[in-house]
């Protein structure tokens, strides 16, 4: 079952420079699991070393936060959107 991760520019030299790619899973934690299989060193980009998803980047399942979902264990299936997107600090 293919969910399409949505790359966010800096992230973008692990996968060749795509912008969306298609990863078989069946939560948020395998699909990164499995992006980092086929992309390598993704995953150290969006989870720390105790698995968390790191504090300045946020993970959306077709437009939700994870965090108000079941955050790593959030459930997706065939055809969902996983966004990656970076927080962004600014501001005066």
């Amino acid at each position: 079952m293919a969910v399409q991760v949505r790359i966010p520019t800096p992230l973008r030299k692990f996968t060749d420079g795509r912008d969306t790619v298609e990863i078989d899973g069946d939560s948020v934690s395998a699909i990164i699991a499995n992006l980092d299989v086929k992309y390598p060193g993704l995953k150290d980009r969006i989870c720390d070393e105790d698995g968390s998803v790191r504090r300045f980047v946020n993970l959306y399942v077709n437009g939700d936060d994870i965090r108000f979902l079941d955050n790593l264990t959030s459930a997706v299936k065939e055809g969902d959107e996983i966004s990656i997107v970076p927080a962004i600090a600014g501001g005066r």
